[in-house]
């Protein structure tokens, strides 16, 4: 009699791997978060589905780990935020403010631009084609574009793997 072998679960893989279906089809989403120069901070995968402003905060805990050295001391603070309208919520400009940050998002068509907190920074916001340049970067990765990784910790590994090749390039450069 053949035993079976049983997968171990890994208690990081979400239960849908980071699948699900979106207006672009059936895949993942990459949330990542970036400095000045385009060097990325920190990242998380979520399925096709997930609405981007609930990735926020995951987002900037992980980057806000990553920002500290090993005495807990803050090496860096981001000023301003830069994001697009998927972010736009009266409940992320506060928790950005509360952070110190200013939020550079710009308001949804059918919103009072008058009610927000903070006055939109249209030169700041020509500024978010960084990140837009480090997704495109990442995307020419035909692993990652593709995601040939059945589980989303895989497919995060593929990720963190190309970004160590990004910072590689700059310690030889």
């Amino acid at each position: 009699m053949r035993r079976r072998r049983r997968k171990k679960n890994d208690p990081k893989e979400p239960e849908d791997h980071g699948l699900g279906r979106s207006r672009g089809g059936f895949g993942s989403k990459i949330h990542i978060l970036c400095d000045s120069e385009g060097q990325p901070l920190h990242f998380d995968v979520s399925a096709g589905q997930v609405h981007d402003s609930t990735m926020l905060d995951t987002v900037l805990i992980g980057a806000d780990a990553s920002l500290h050295d090993e005495d807990g001391v803050p090496m860096a603070w981001p000023v301003k935020l830069a994001a697009d309208k998927g972010y736009r919520a009266a409940w992320i400009d506060e928790y950005l403010l509360e952070l110190g940050m200013i939020p550079v998002i710009p308001s949804k068509e059918n919103e009072d631009r008058d009610n927000r907190p903070v006055e939109f920074d249209k030169a700041a916001y020509r500024r978010r084609s960084i990140v837009e340049c480090l997704i495109g970067w990442l995307k020419e990765s035909r692993r990652i574009a593709t995601r040939f990784e059945k589980t989303a910790v895989n497919f995060g590994g593929m990720v963190r793997l190309a970004f160590i090749h990004r910072y590689l390039r700059l310690c030889v450069a």
